[in-house]
């Protein structure tokens, strides 16, 4: 069968989409465990710099400054968090909606394929049941 169906394409395509989807999950996932290590980062900093160590008291701008960054880059990440969460929301709902255009169109093809079934049985019917008076005889 060199031609496929509408129902086989859209399949096709269905897969390809949930394929999508799952690679903006896996960038959903690996911008989430970042902002959590930049977390940790910025947790470990509040601890130094309220350490009473002297080593930790000299360094305290150094330390302020590193806090400032990471409050930077935990926001950008947030902002890159939000737009990945809005992607995988977009490829989910185009998934989701090929798949349901997908089972339609199989769903019309059972059907035209039921149809052109009774259509063959009442052909062969009518083709049998020729009247007596048309039928050559010899």
């Amino acid at each position: 069968m060199a031609e496929k169906n509408r129902s086989e394409k859209l399949k096709r395509l269905v897969v390809v989409q949930r394929h999508l989807e799952r690679m903006a999950e896996n960038e959903l996932a690996d911008t989430t465990r970042q902002r959590s290590e930049v977390t940790e980062a910025m947790e470990r900093v509040m601890v130094a710099i309220g350490s009473v160590d002297p080593v930790h008291m000299a360094f305290s701008i150094h330390y302020a400054e590193r806090y400032g960054r990471l409050m930077i880059r935990d926001q950008q990440l947030e902002s890159i968090q939000t737009l990945i969460q809005m992607k995988v929301q977009q490829e989910r709902t185009k998934a989701d909606r090929l798949e349901e255009h997908m089972k339609d169109a199989r769903e019309l093809e059972l059907r035209e394929s039921d149809d052109n079934a009774v259509y063959d049985i009442i052909d062969q019917h009518f083709a049998g049941a020729t009247p007596a008076s048309s039928k050559v005889q010899k």
